[in-house]
């Protein structure tokens, strides 16, 4: 311990001198050496030189430094893996008794010695819970990614995983534990015979489909010892059978995908059945069957394009349109159109006059959105006037104004714009009305204008833009010889679209939710509730009932967050959900209703072959060891005895004020209480 003072050392010669000298002045009294003994007067002397010195050095602020150590224990952390494929072998009643309790006779001997903290893992990492292998999936890199999260500021001595080694869900583990300077030992656990066993591995399809379109179906079978057999691979849609295909096996280790092309022929989530037919002397055939499921969405949204004449503005628009699949795409020379407008969600225009134009008057009157692109001079767009004498363009490129706000674009579409060609646009005057939203302004030269270049205005909930310029083809081949695709100029073109083309919801009640989930996802809704003024209320009650495929019903109380509704229901077993929610507002009932379908998880299903490979792999490259599941006395051994997992002792130093200290006041209290007793009992104060 050391003492640290803000002053000079000479001070506290200072404090000494006056300490001295107001003790000398105190006790010089002739009349107090008549009343003492010169020994009592000594004594009162020392103690009055010991407070007035004490008093003095707190004075000069003088702190006391010392050093504080800490030891802290290793901590062994032993992670379970919970999923279903660990009990699915021969050893599955060894493994949930046996082998468990020798698991917590380890754990109780270490805890002599270190920590011990207890995880199961899975699909997810649970604490203080005991094993009930029902986790459909298994993922050891997210225990390594919690374990490094969670415990990498304390003294990890060792991480014991025990697991078969299934792994068919995260990252490889391998890449995680690079950064871990512990050991990992494992406990190689399940059966690495290869059975002969037929199996689908997966199947790759389509998540939304249009109603009316074709969609691939990949499925990918395995085979093991079935050289020289065959078996059939069936697709059902509940009872009916979609598609088949033979598959012969001609080799022991087997692997072929199989392509189905299937029509979406219903709308809604549509449920598929695929089944590899079982052979023989195949040990698990309940990896033959597995589900998939397809929302098929009946509301494809339409769109025209008239064109004055044939253009290859024309061509870039379309294909970028019909890439996303939402929208179903109409061409026209203008002339030789006659169809009604109504079943079109957007109508889009390239270089026709809108001077008395009867479609445009129309499309006001029935207050569809459309889009005009290159309009003609001192033509009246909506929101923007061009006023032009010259009938001349300018060369323009394109500035993003950085305070649009109607929707989002990319980081990399953003830097890009200022890279794109430039194209034709009249040389005019633009007066613009204050309601519009500038996407793009127009850059002539090095001169950045207020021009607009895109330009989107809404009169009443009719939506319309302007796209002020000819010659946007350029922009789509430039960005094809940058980068080699047309992400960006699709993404600008078709945000543009959807802003143009989505309807304004304006029901008074609103629910949200997903219509496919998993079975370990928990059902979620969310709602708005709104009054006739379109403004969000929390006040009313929504109530949501939920009703599975056997009638059983689950009835829920939306919670109020905010000035929304939300609420957690929970996990619920594969199946069919039917949803129903209603609220009332005035007097006035509004219901949302629908079906949610939940998926089942099979991936503990399809490989139940251990995979000791991985565990060693992990143990190795992290200086650990991989042990049997009857050799925890050896991993026992090996942990008490190992050098390398030590007690941490950490130092702090840390500074304290002498005057926050409690015992000096009671030294100075001590002194001047004795003094005072000394003088008062010899007859004198």
């Amino acid at each position: 311990m050391n003492l640290i003072s803000e002053y000079p050392w000479y001070y506290i010669l200072l404090c000494l001198v006056c300490a001295l000298l107001y003790a000398f002045i105190l006790y010089k009294n002739e009349r107090l050496k008549k009343t003492f003994s010169n020994f009592l007067l000594g004594v009162l002397f020392t103690f009055r030189f010991l407070t007035v010195f004490i008093i003095c050095a707190l004075l000069l602020n003088i702190f006391l430094k010392h050093i504080i150590n800490e030891t802290e224990k290793p901590l062994i952390i032993f992670a379970q893996d919970n999923s279903t494929s660990l009990i699915s072998g021969k050893d599955s009643s060894e493994i949930k008794t046996k082998f468990l309790k020798q698991v917590e006779g380890l754990n109780t001997s270490l805890s002599g010695k270190y920590k011990v903290r207890y995880l199961l893992f899975g699909n997810r990492i649970q604490t203080d819970s005991k094993p009930d292998f029902k986790d459909k999936e298994t993922d050891i890199s997210q225990l390594l990614n919690d374990i490094d999260n969670n415990y990498s500021n304390q003294n990890i001595g060792a991480l014991i995983i025990a697991s078969d080694g299934i792994i068919n869900k995260g990252t490889n583990p391998l890449y995680v534990a690079e950064k871990f300077k512990f050991p990992v030992y494992t406990i190689a656990l399940g059966d690495t015979t290869l059975n002969k066993d037929a199996f689908i591995q997966k199947i790759n399809h389509n998540q939304v489909v249009y109603l009316g379109n074709k969609f691939p179906a990949e499925v990918v079978i395995q085979a093991i010892k079935f050289k020289g057999k065959s078996s059939t691979v069936s697709i059902y849609q509940g009872a009916v059978k979609k598609a088949e295909q033979t598959i012969n096996f001609n080799n022991d280790n087997f692997t072929q995908t199989i392509n189905f092309i299937l029509e979406a022929d219903k709308p809604g989530v549509q449920k598929y059945t695929v089944q590899l037919t079982p052979l023989s002397d195949e040990i698990n055939s309940q990896n033959n069957i597995q589900n998939f499921v397809i929302d098929v969405i009946d509301n494809r949204q339409k769109i025209l394009i008239l064109a004055q004449a044939p253009h290859p503005d024309i061509a870039a628009l379309k294909q970028s349109i019909e890439l996303t699949q939402v929208y179903e795409v109409e061409s026209y020379v203008g002339s030789d159109f006659s169809k009604p407008l109504k079943p079109y969600s957007l109508v889009i225009f390239h270089s026709i006059p809108l001077a008395n134009n009867k479609l445009i008057a129309e499309l006001v009157n029935s207050a569809q959105s459309y889009l005009i692109i290159n309009p003609l001079a001192n033509d009246n767009l909506p929101g923007i006037k061009i006023v032009s004498s010259y009938n001349k363009y300018n060369e323009t490129e394109a500035v993003l104004n950085k305070n649009f706000s109607l929707f989002n674009l990319s980081p990399e579409l953003k830097n890009y714009i200022r890279e794109l060609p430039a194209i034709n646009c009249f040389f005019a005057k633009y007066n613009v009305s204050p309601g519009s939203n500038c996407l793009l302004y127009q850059k002539i030269g090095m001169v950045e204008t207020e021009n607009p270049l895109i330009v989107f205005n809404d009169f009443s909930g009719q939506k319309t833009g302007a796209i002020l310029g000819d010659g946007i083809w350029r922009w789509k081949l430039h960005n094809y010889a940058d980068h080699n695709n047309h992400n960006l100029f699709n993404e600008l073109l078709n945000k543009t679209i959807q802003y143009l083309s989505v309807k304004a919801d304006k029901s008074f009640f609103r629910l949200f939710t997903k219509k496919i989930i998993t079975e370990n996802e928990s059902v979620n809704f969310n709602a708005e509730v709104y009054n006739q003024s379109y403004e969000l209320i929390t006040e009313p009650e929504v109530i949501i009932n939920l009703t599975d495929e056997s009638g059983k019903q689950y009835n829920y109380t939306m919670s109020k967050n905010g000035n929304r509704y939300q609420i957690e229901a929970g996990l619920f077993p594969p199946g069919e959900y039917k949803y129903k929610a209603n609220v009332k507002v005035n007097q006035q009932l509004f219901s949302q209703s629908g079906i949610i379908t939940i998926k089942a998880i099979v991936a503990e299903k399809i490989n139940t072959v251990a995979n000791h490979t991985i565990l060693f792999q992990l143990s190795q490259n992290t200086g650990g060891k991989l042990y049997f599941g009857n050799e925890i006395d050896k991993l026992e051994k090996e942990l008490i005895t190992n050098e390398r997992i030590k007690t941490v002792t950490y130092s702090q130093k840390q500074l304290s004020d002498l005057i926050d200290l409690k015992w000096i006041f009671f030294i100075i209290l001590g002194l001047l209480s004795v003094e005072w007793f000394l003088r008062k009992r010899n007859g004198s104060i």
